[in-house]
């Protein structure tokens, strides 16, 4: 077995763990949603637990980056990628994890909202699935996810603009707080999504 073979495996698997960092989180973003259409202890622990094994994978990739010496694509690009998609599943987290404490209620905006940054998280997944064979296709992918984080910013500046249309009273006022840092959680999330596209661009332009 010559030297290219020997580490042709562990090359691999920097991409195979990028894909199942993807997986988790497009798994933990379905769940999401899910919960924005039904308020649900069930969905909570679903995105809780798509946060943790998402974390798990990152430390494991992270751990192997220390490790190897030569790596498929740039060690400080692995590094980015794997960061954005972690903080694109740590924002769903705290979405929910905020909506239970404040005993908020999913509304419109939030469901157009969770459906908009989970078809970006599946775009990041169908990004790293296509990266090594089809980096063209995988850059089309990441395309795509940017032009869902626009249409999260659209929608959230409506959500805020909608909120200060509101009654001044005490109570709508707190609500209109609560509100307004739960859309901040999902704009976060989609900025993180718009993030990974921008690293998987840099790459396929590496790549090709």
């Amino acid at each position: 077995m010559g030297f290219k073979e020997f580490l042709k495996p562990r090359q691999d698997r920097f991409l195979q763990l990028l894909v199942r960092q993807a997986e988790i989180t497009l798994a933990g973003m379905n769940a999401l949603e899910a919960y924005m259409k039904k308020r649900s202890d069930k969905h909570a622990a679903a995105v809780v637990q798509a946060e943790k094994d998402a974390d798990e994978i990152r430390r494991i990739l992270i751990d192997d980056l220390h490790r190897t010496f030569v790596t498929p694509i740039d060690r400080e690009d692995i590094f980015a990628l794997s960061r954005a998609i972690d903080d694109v599943m740590d924002y769903a987290y705290t979405t929910v994890e905020e909506m239970q404490i404040l005993d908020v209620e999913p509304n419109d905006y939030l469901r157009r909202l969770a459906s908009l940054v989970r078809d970006a998280a599946e775009e990041i997944h169908l990004a790293m699935l296509r990266l090594k064979e089809n980096p063209g296709v995988a850059s089309e992918h990441a395309t795509r996810a940017k032009a869902l984080e626009n249409r999260v910013e659209r929608v959230y500046r409506e959500a805020v603009a909608d909120l200060f249309s509101g009654p001044e009273e005490i109570r709508y006022v707190m609500q209109m707080l609560k509100l307004r840092e739960i859309y901040r959680h999902l704009s976060n999330c989609a900025d993180r999504g718009d993030e990974a596209a921008n690293v998987i661009h840099d790459i396929v332009v590496k790549m090709t």
